[in-house]
């Protein structure tokens, strides 16, 4: 109980150094919000034939949770983790008493609290500001708290190991230019099936791909489900891969996290 009571403390520290961070609260919480509001506007004329089961909003609203899931849990823990290390922080952190697993879970507890946030915001500013339908039965809500928590717990873990690819310096470079390259072949930015086929494959090694594939399963109409590779959302493989990258995830972060910088003492 010590233990948790130290990483719920934690995660208020943490939280109020995200928050004072502009950039990052920019690019990792409010992004993808402002994305789903410009497209939305943007290319709302694109989908006046589409019928009335289908909209811009709703287009774009399973690719903007994904993309908030992969800023939110990947780029924050692979940028910040990577700058605390340089800076010394996780070095100082080190030779308190704190235990080390209280750290961690403040780490946890700061992806867990933005990445609920920024979803609320993105699904009142889909339905209230573009009638996007949000889904009515249990069963799809399911899918979806599935997909999130597993998306959410394999980013965070993810990100903790990639910091370690790099310094404070150029970790931004690192991670931001691999997940772009990850978001637009992977459903996220562009309709899916427009992806060419063998980047279709790369894009399914990798969990974004999966996480988008079952937003999608969540929030189109069952009809679109004939759209996908394999002709349906695939849900029980969507939910294996995610919780395969989950466990590789935080395999990596335990046998990769360094708490000091390289060639510090």
């Amino acid at each position: 109980m010590n233990t948790l009571a130290l990483g719920l403390d934690r995660t208020r520290v943490e939280l109020k150094m995200y928050s004072r961070e502009k950039e990052a609260v920019f690019f990792s919480f409010l992004f993808p919000i402002m994305l789903l509001a410009l497209f939305s506007v943007i290319f709302s004329s694109q989908f006046d034939d589409a019928g009335p089961d289908m909209s811009a909003a709703r287009f774009f609203l399973p690719g903007m949770v994904s993309a908030g899931v992969l800023l939110t849990s990947f780029q924050t823990m692979a940028m910040s983790v990577a700058t605390e290390r340089d800076d010394g922080t996780l070095k100082r952190l080190r030779s308190t008493p704190m235990p080390p697993v209280t750290y961690f879970l403040g780490k946890v507890g700061l992806v867990g609290v933005s990445s609920l946030l920024q979803l609320v915001v993105l699904l009142l500013v889909a339905r209230f500001a573009f009638g996007v339908p949000l889904p009515t039965s249990a069963d799809r809500w399911l899918v979806f708290a599935a997909v999130f928590v597993l998306g959410v717990f394999g980013g965070t873990v993810l990100g903790i190991a990639y910091s370690s690819l790099s310094t404070s310096r150029s970790i931004g470079a690192v991670v931001i230019g691999p997940q772009l390259v990850l978001q637009f072949i992977s459903g996220v930015y562009l309709n899916f099936n427009d992806v060419p086929e063998w980047l279709q494959r790369i894009a399914s090694v990798f969990p974004l791909k999966w996480i988008a594939q079952g937003m999608r399963s969540v929030f189109f109409p069952d009809g679109m489900a004939a759209q996908e590779m394999a002709g349906s959302w695939e849900t029980g493989r969507t939910l294996l891969v995610l919780g395969a990258w989950a466990l590789v995830g935080l395999v990596l972060c335990v046998t990769t996290f360094k708490w000091f910088k390289r060639g510090s003492v």
